[in-house]
């Protein structure tokens, strides 16, 4: 999937400001939120999943949020595996 440059520059600039404000909440450093290209592919791909398996978009931010939870001592790849496996 392609996205122009203009609109990752303001997605990306939008996303910063979340994470910044997110990380001031919890009081951590806000590096500590960065996303790997791979984790947003991987983020995006399972949201795709969630939308169209389910027939439904606002499943896409709640899978995502699920993960997000699941995720403390798990890496991002096996719960992806885990929800692929539940959608075959």
């Amino acid at each position: 999937m392609l996205i122009d440059t203009p609109r990752i520059g303001l997605v990306d600039a939008w996303l910063t400001t979340a994470r910044d404000a997110l990380a001031t909440e919890v009081g951590i450093d806000p590096k500590e939120l960065d996303l790997e290209d791979s984790d947003v592919n991987t983020l995006l791909d399972l949201a795709r999943i969630a939308a169209h398996e389910s027939g439904e978009r606002t499943n896409a931010p709640l899978l995502c949020y699920l993960v997000g939870r699941a995720q403390s001592n798990r890496d991002l790849d096996s719960l992806a595996a885990a929800v692929r496996r539940s959608t075959s």
